[in-house]
């Protein structure tokens, strides 16, 4: 007697495929980017790094110039990243790429994960205080429940 089930699609194989990782140049996200990447060199998967950048309100639009600093932002992570992989040459490959994408964190990799098919997503804890109240990005990628998510401290 065999049961019928109903076929679910799969979208990995034998682990993950693409895995995001968000960066905003803080101490937590830099670790999350060395954990990503050490998945990602063992699942031989693509390591997608992603960057949001925040979206200028009107009131910044007055006064500093808020999309400059997030591009210097955007481009000191580049570097920093660059860096660290020609120092891994011949030890560790992996596969990796730079995404970068506007809006808030949460929205900004939820569209990062979308848009690059990610089987897993990888961030910092939050390092500001009042996450603890109004909830991180972290806890709301978990509550989206779309992906694995894993929260590295």
């Amino acid at each position: 007697m065999t049961e019928q089930h109903a076929h679910r699609f799969e979208r990995g194989t034998d682990g993950p495929k693409v895995i995001v990782v968000g960066v905003d140049g803080s101490d937590s996200s830099l670790r999350a980017a060395a954990y990503a990447g050490g998945l990602a060199r063992r699942q031989k998967a693509l390591l997608a790094v992603v960057y949001v950048q925040p979206v200028m309100t009107a009131g910044a639009a007055l006064g500093a110039p808020v999309a400059e600093t997030t591009n210097e932002i955007a481009e000191d992570l580049i570097t920093q990243i660059r860096d660290a992989t020609e120092r891994q040459k011949g030890i560790f490959d992996v596969r990796w790429e730079f995404h970068t994408f506007q809006g808030d964190p949460y929205n900004g990799l939820v569209k990062a994960a979308d848009d690059l098919k990610a089987d897993a997503v990888v961030v910092g804890a939050s390092e500001q205080a009042g996450h603890r109240i109004v909830g991180s990005v972290a806890i709301r990628l978990v509550k989206a429940g779309r992906w694995p998510v894993t929260v590295v401290p």
